[in-house]
């Protein structure tokens, strides 16, 4: 698997945001296939920042509803906290 092939998009959210500002912890969805090694290396070259530890989250599929008869899917997915040395920051991050 190619290094950017792992990384699909940030998750912004407002617990991200607070981790990403407290305690350098950023949220990204991944592919499902890609492991910690492969999430490190793609963080690393991206950003150009220090990984340390990287945390990975499988969150499985969930069936939805609204309307009395209308069902919907949302798909599985796999999310990684990647927590980065100090001094280093994502600017994709700031100011969000």
């Amino acid at each position: 698997m190619h290094v950017y092939d792992v990384l699909k998009r940030p998750i912004v959210t407002e617990k991200s945001n607070i981790q990403a500002e407290t305690e350098r912890q950023y949220t990204f969805e991944v592919d499902q296939r890609a492991n910690k090694i492969q999430v490190k290396d793609a963080v690393e070259t991206a950003f150009n920042v220090k990984v340390i530890n990287v945390r990975m989250v499988h969150i499985p599929a969930k069936r939805g509803r609204y309307g009395r008869t209308t069902v919907t899917k949302r798909p599985a997915y796999k999310k990684a906290v990647v927590t980065l040395a100090p001094g280093n920051s994502i600017q994709l991050f700031e100011g969000v």
